[in-house]
This record gives C-alpha cells, structure tokens and sequence, in this order.
C-alpha cells in the first residue's frame, strides 16, 4: 500500500512534470537568437562554396581549350567547326547559379578566356562577382575582393 502524500509534495511533483510558459519563451528566444546569428553565416557559406565550384569549373573548362589548341595548334576552331565550351558534369551543376561564356565571343587563333558569371542569389556576391581565366593560366575577378580571397 503507498503511503498518503501530503500536499506540498503533490505540487512540487506536478510543478516538475513539465515547462512553465515563462520557460518556454525564455528557450524560444535564445533559439531565435542562435539562428539569427547561424542563418548568415550558412549562406555565407554557401555563396563560397559555390563560388569554389565554379573556380574549379573555370580551371577544367580551360583544360578543355588546352586539349582543344593541342589537337588543332589553335584555340578557335575545332575541325572548321567554332569551339564552343563543353556541357561538362560541373557546368550542368552550377545551372542558374552561374553562366559561363568566352568574353566578347569566340576565341581567337591564340588566346581565350572563359567568364563565369554569377547568377541569382549568388550576383549578391559583390566581393567577388565574376571569375575568369585566360589561355596563360592568369585568374581575374571583378568585385572589390582579391584574386586570392576569390579563387581559394
């Protein structure tokens, strides 16, 4: 048989039972508090990551005008057809985010660059906008940023 509770023991079990509302919105502001804080550093995080992305794309894309001028001795035809930038795995991944395109056209008989141009949200990204790369290895952004901090 339990032994009869008296009644301050009955309250201090019925008070431990759960959250008072005071409680709750003391947990609910330091929740809002701590992802007010992490939410721009995420997407700060992610505009980098994507802006590595499309680094890494620019260097297989001059890659690919490489083989291009090693196949033919010149960087603008392909077997009398114009060279065009191939539809490679990371330029299908970064659809939208940004677009990459030779500067001014074609390239020529012995030079080329390729542009990759943000898109969306990532055209927020003022430090470091677009990317480019030319036929002597020679990395460029436009932004306020360095080539340095935007081609890590």
């Amino acid at each position: 048989m339990k032994p009869p509770r008296n009644g301050a023991a009955s309250r201090r079990s019925q008070r431990l039972a759960g959250l008072s509302l005071i409680e709750l919105m003391v947990v609910l502001a330091i929740i809002a508090i701590l992802a007010s804080v992490a939410y721009p550093s995420y997407q700060g995080h992610i505009m980098r990551t994507r802006r590595a992305a499309a680094a890494a794309c620019l260097t297989d894309l001059s890659a690919f005008m490489e083989r291009v001028y090693a196949a033919n001795l010149r960087y603008d035809q392909n077997n009398g057809v114009a060279t065009a930038l191939p539809a490679v795995q990371c330029r299908t991944d970064l659809t939208g985010i940004y677009a990459f395109a030779f500067p001014g056209g074609q390239p020529t008989q012995r030079t080329f660059g390729v542009v990759a141009t943000p898109a969306g949200k990532q055209a927020e990204d003022t430090a470091c906008s677009a990317l480019s790369i030319d036929q002597a290895g020679t990395k460029a952004i436009t932004g306020s940023s360095t080539v340095a901090a935007c081609w890590r």
